[in-house]
């Protein structure tokens, strides 16, 4: 029985599933803190930033077809070295630190929706229950977890086009109006910087392509229409926001901003509605997060494996890889704060992008594109990353260190692997490319 290839919506609406999740959920009254009244604003700025990146992902999503996604990419346009190595660990890296985000985002909904007090034991005993809860579900086996997940987001989605159709009645447009003082401008960029992470979830789309009808045309138009979908809900969620409470309050809210916006045109019943979404989005992107893409770049990092076709069972060679990740994730949601884990989940991210695009610009000539966009995308990553690592430093002393100790650790544990187990990316598991 041959298995079923994915077809451009079903692509579409699992990117747009996965973009839509803990970060809008979680980290709404940050960036309200940073930009205030300019958020919409940075939510598009943000758009723009992903434009950059879904430039390049998009043609050689179109060329090389590998679930392995950015690390073929890097692989196929820098060769397989100490740098694409520690790339694929910090590939890797990037889906721990979005364990803890998602963790972390979960207590924010789920201890307000049942009345606990929130304190940093009951917020640790959760955090702790959650991730133990779905370790141990994957390790078991979640069948009739992954056939929900279509339906999860569903609701999820609808939930959301419910608060922003229901809230569009009762804006009060002057809240709306654009502040440009230097201030505010600089909290806007910063809130951009931050609010990348909201649109990172394009990258799934070529971690499918292996199980996509027509990759070399569906990669392209479902990561452009994915990002445009979500830009436009970001958008509609941040006036809908903004336009019904205070900076003030939702600042206040912080952590369940969404639900606490909710109130004012739905009532109670709308800071259930949002809270319960939540709770269940976040969850669906944990599940799909541990059981899914961290065993296989954790497989990857280790053993170097990149797919021909999609077996499980190549990646649950690596049995352990499924703890550490768990583990590692509980650390840095148990020691972190939620902005933290936000902005170094970022900069894992950034850094990975800015390598796909450097490969890229190398590899204009054998791939397609034009070498001046991908310069000026490059240009624009990098700008972002230094902003980035800026605000860190300024707001976020340990998320600084702790971004640059995950860089550094990426490296000597590939060099290690390389020095003293004769590691390299298996060859006879590359990738196909049509190019």
């Amino acid at each position: 029985m041959k298995n079923k290839k994915l077809n451009l919506i079903e692509v579409i609406a699992m990117a747009v599933g996965t973009m839509i999740g803990a970060s809008i959920f979680s980290i709404f009254g940050l960036g309200v803190k940073l930009a205030g009244i300019n958020l919409p604003w940075a939510f598009i700025l943000s758009g723009v930033y992903a434009m950059a990146v879904a430039y390049s992902y998009a043609i050689l999503g179109s060329k090389i077809i590998s679930d392995a996604g950015p690390i073929a990419f890097i692989l196929r346009g820098l060769g397989d070295n100490l740098v694409t190595g520690t790339l694929s660990i910090l590939y890797w890296f990037s889906f721990v630190v979005s364990i803890a985000l998602f963790a972390k985002g979960f207590t924010g909904y789920f201890i307000p929706l049942v009345h606990l007090n929130e304190t940093p034991l009951n917020q640790g005993l959760v955090i702790t229950g959650l991730i133990i809860f779905f370790t141990a579900l994957n390790f078991f086996g979640s069948k009739a977890v992954g056939q929900a997940e279509f339906w999860i987001v569903l609701t999820k989605l609808s939930i959301l086009m419910l608060f922003i159709v229901a809230g569009f009645q009762y804006i009060n447009w002057q809240q709306l109006t654009p502040q440009t003082d230097p201030v505010h401008l600089k909290g806007l960029l910063n809130a951009s910087i931050v609010f990348f992470l909201s649109y990172m979830g394009f990258g799934l789309v070529t971690n499918t392509s292996e199980n996509m009808k027509n990759p070399q045309k569906n990669v392209p138009r479902a990561i452009y229409i994915s990002i445009f979908i979500v830009m436009l809900i970001y958008l509609g969620i941040s006036v809908v926001t903004l336009g019904n409470l205070s900076v003030t309050e939702i600042i206040k809210a912080d952590e369940n901003a969404l639900a606490v916006a909710a109130e004012p045109f739905l009532g109670h019943w709308g800071f259930l509605l949002i809270s319960i979404g939540a709770v269940f989005s976040i969850s669906s992107a944990l599940n799909a997060t541990i059981y899914g893409g961290a065993n296989i770049a954790y497989s990857l990092a280790k053993q170097g494996y990149l797919p021909q076709h999609f077996e499980r069972k190549v990646w649950f060679n690596s049995s352990e890889g499924l703890y550490i990740t768990a583990a590692l994730g509980l650390f840095l949601a148990l020691f972190f704060n939620l902005n933290a884990i936000a902005v170094i989940t970022t900069a894992v991210t950034t850094i990975i992008y800015i390598f796909v695009l450097i490969a890229h610009y190398k590899n204009t000539h054998k791939f397609g594109g034009k070498k001046w966009v991908v310069l000026l995308n490059l240009l624009v990553l990098s700008f972002v990353f230094i902003a980035l690592m800026r605000y860190q430093w300024q707001t976020q002393k340990n998320a600084f260190a702790a971004s640059w100790i995950i860089f550094l650790t990426a490296f000597l544990l590939e060099y290690l692997y390389r020095h003293f187990f004769n590691r390299n990316f298996k060859k006879s598991r590359v990738f196909n490319s049509k190019s």
